[in-house]
């Protein structure tokens, strides 16, 4: 055999290999790159372990060579207690109570409810971290002592108020001690309960349960008032010593199923269990809001609840009767919807009375002074700041009316429309035309004069009002017709118009365009409104959601009506977001056919959660945005341009350029110059008539669009804006 071909034989595996010899290399390059990676994981893994084990104090020390301090976390900066009492009781219990906070080494203050403004402090609290306990007496027949009833009074209205909401005071810490007499059972600890359930509808929250102190030293339950007292103090020191060291309240033994439900729901809970069975307890225990209130369960109300939730035996009659209320309630309804449907006439006798039992009771709820079978009357809130210095709403601004002189009111409380953003949630009637009972004009304006003036004298004595604008509030100088419903509706309204007027009660109408033949009938107003809340037929039916079906042809007679006009008319746009705000060229289309003299844009106002609106705070623009619509709808309408501005109410006015005299707005209104012509008006039988810009006046300069006030009256200290720049995107 030949040598040579052994031997290449023998090595031909090995020149395979020195063949391959590149995959090879290749391959320990990758097996070892994978190990190398894996050891840096783990040891990535070791540090971060070792690094949980040592405190920070000891990093701090190999890191920096020293010690920090570690940081306290501070859960209870000091205590305020406030008291409203009459015969001084309530004030020697504060005084006590700070002595033993003061024990504590916490920081207190004592304040009388009558020294105070909630409306500018209570806020505060919400990030204070303070703990806030209030002493509160109850007076005669249940009402709050005299230092106390401001302040119970805006309690109330802001805890039913929508602008407020749910969450207002969340965060906020209190603790509530009422003083009472249980012999007067009716109203026994009435003030303090209310103020309790106030403050908890507002998102506040309450560290321990409420305390009731008791007169009748035979059914006090400790024998005296002072003796509630001070068992009620011991509790709420012990409540403070564990929440300044941020402890969890205790499991009071009453969890169900085993589950704590006490450290679920954290330090802000109430103590747990079931009240002592007294007598007491047990008069107010329909009353009681619940005192182991979570957050979710502050969101909403009992009536809420779900329905996979455990109910107890004892309850489930109140919840069979409430839903059988409820079902009354709704059949009720329904009928008269039926009722406002039908197209059977029926004599005035035979007529059913707009207000119904429920509704009454809802609208009064929400704060209506209702007048007689169809009418009501409101506070506006724009009038209470007026009274106390804090400025007027944006009708001020924009036409001069005194806020605090202004009564807002309503001949019917029915409308034809279901808004979107309707900011009483549909509680009032709906109808397409006038089919119940009608009351006449003497008697409903006589009526909302009386009313208006009974709210305003509810203002003497509360801090902040100035004693000048109280006197001038209590005569009615202005009436806006915009409460709720449609007042053209009312089948009387230009004779309800003549007795304003000659009252020399100016007159501002509001209508939402769905009545064209009585905007054409109408007699002449100070001023009338046009609600324009969308531009196309879609979006009209969208927002307004109209009950006529031949809802756009009246809207655009509504329009042209308005045009034939010779008193002052306005279209009222109301903004909402991604609804309405893309509609430029439309809404210019519809301000050449009803020529009004003013266009007031106003971003939507959000009145909170509905079942008959999907509305969000989504749907609100910021004031930025709605200038920036203002700005680029006035490029499109030559003849108008944008007048004045109120920042707080988020709304600019677009005034026509008739109203620009020399340079000058004059878009305010001399309300005694058009008391003079609306009486030689009817003096000739409506031959004599006159124009808008008859009874105009100078607009001053801080209620200019750019200037530094941004629509805030100087004069009223809240809202004095000083070297404050002007900055409008896209104007």
């Amino acid at each position: 055999m030949d040598p040579s071909l052994n031997t290449w034989d023998f090595s031909s595996p090995l020149i395979s290999l020195w063949i391959n010899r590149f995959y090879i290399y290749l391959g320990f390059a990758f097996g070892f790159s994978l190990w190398i990676c894996f050891q840096i994981v783990i040891r990535k893994q070791d540090k971060k372990s070792q690094e949980k084990t040592v405190p920070k104090a000891s990093q701090d020390l190999m890191t920096t060579g020293c010690q920090s301090p570690p940081k306290k976390e501070i859960f209870v900066s000091g205590v305020k207690i406030f008291y409203g009492s009459q015969t001084g009781t309530a004030k020697k219990f504060a005084t006590i109570l700070a002595e033993a906070v003061t024990s504590l080494e916490l920081p207190v203050a004592i304040t009388d409810l009558k020294e105070y403004d909630p409306d500018d402090h209570l806020v505060e609290e919400v990030t204070s971290k303070n703990v806030c306990a209030f002493l509160v007496a109850t007076y005669t027949d249940g009402r709050p002592t005299e230092s106390a009833e401001w302040f119970c009074k805006w309690l109330e209205e802001a805890s039913s108020d929508f602008r407020f909401g749910k969450t207002y005071l969340k965060g906020m810490k209190y603790a509530v001690f009422g003083l009472g007499n249980s012999a007067y059972v009716s109203h026994f600890n009435k003030v303090g309960k209310n103020v309790d359930k106030w403050l908890w509808m507002l998102g506040a929250h309450r560290v321990m349960t409420r305390g009731e102190g008791d007169c009748d030293v035979v059914k006090s339950k400790h024998g005296s008032i002072e003796a509630d007292f001070r068992a009620w103090k011991a509790k709420f020191i012990s409540r403070l010593q564990a929440l300044r060291k941020g402890e969890k309240k205790s499991c009071g033994g009453n969890c169900k199923k085993g589950k704590c439900e006490s450290n679920q729901r954290g330090s802000e809970g109430t103590e747990p269990g079931p009240h002592p069975p007294d007598r007491v307890h047990q008069r107010d225990a329909e009353e009681e809001e619940p005192v182991g209130s979570t957050s979710e369960e502050e969101s909403g109300s009992e009536d809420h609840q779900s329905l996979n939730s455990v109910i107890d035996v004892e309850d489930l009659g109140k919840i069979m009767d409430h839903v059988k209320k409820e079902k009354r309630e709704k059949e009720q309804q329904e009928g008269e919807t039926s009722a406002f449907r039908s197209t059977a006439k029926s004599d005035a006798s035979e007529r059913r009375a707009m207000i119904s039992p429920a509704l009454r009771e809802a609208l009064t709820k929400q704060g209506y002074q209702l007048i007689g079978s169809h009418s009501g009357v409101k506070l506006c809130r724009w009038t209470k700041s007026m009274l106390r210095g804090r400025g007027g709403c944006y009708k001020h601004t924009f036409y001069g009316i005194e806020s605090h002189r202004c009564m807002e009111t309503t001949p019917s409380l029915a409308c034809a429309n279901k808004c979107v953003f309707c900011w009483r949630h549909h509680t009032n009637p709906v109808g397409t035309e006038w089919r119940w009972k009608m009351d006449q004009p003497e008697m409903i304006l006589k009526e909302a004069i009386e009313n208006h003036q009974n709210m305003i004298k509810q203002f003497k004595g509360v801090p902040g009002v100035k004693e000048e604008r109280f006197e001038e509030g209590m005569t009615v100088k202005h009436c806006a017709l915009s409460l709720v419903g449609e007042p053209i509706m009312y089948p009387e309204i230009n004779r309800f118009l003549k007795l304003l007027h000659e009252c020399r009660i100016s007159s501002f109408l509001v209508t939402n365009a769905q009545f064209p033949v009585e905007i054409r009938n109408l007699k002449p107003v100070t001023q009338l409104y046009v609600s324009v809340d969308a531009s196309t037929k879609e979006s009209l039916k969208k927002i307004d959601r109209p009950l006529f079906k031949d809802f756009w042809q009246r809207f655009l007679d509504s329009l042209k009506a308005l045009a034939a006009k010779q008193q002052r008319t306005v279209y009222r746009l109301t903004l909402v977001k991604a609804w309405n705000v893309d509609e430029l060229q439309a809404y210019a289309e519809l301000v050449s056919l009803g020529s009004p003299d003013f266009i007031e844009v106003k971003g939507v106002t959000y009145c909170g959660e509905s079942s008959a609106s999907s509305l969000t705070m989504a749907n609100v623009p910021w004031h930025e945005e709605v200038a920036r619509f203002v700005c680029e709808l006035v490029e499109l309408i030559p003849d108008y341009e944008i007048a004045c501005e109120h920042e707080h109410s988020n709304c600019l006015l677009i005034a026509h350029k008739k109203f620009k005299i020399g340079r000058e707005w004059w878009t305010w209104i001399d309300y005694n110059r058009f008391q003079e012509l609306i009486q030689e008006y009817e003096d000739s039988g409506g031959s004599k008539t006159f124009s808008a810009k008859d009874y105009v006046a100078r607009t001053p300069h801080w209620a200019l669009f750019g200037a530094n006030e941004r629509g805030f009256d100087p004069k009223d200290t809240r809202y004095q804006r000083k070297n404050k720049s002007k900055d409008v995107s896209g104007c």
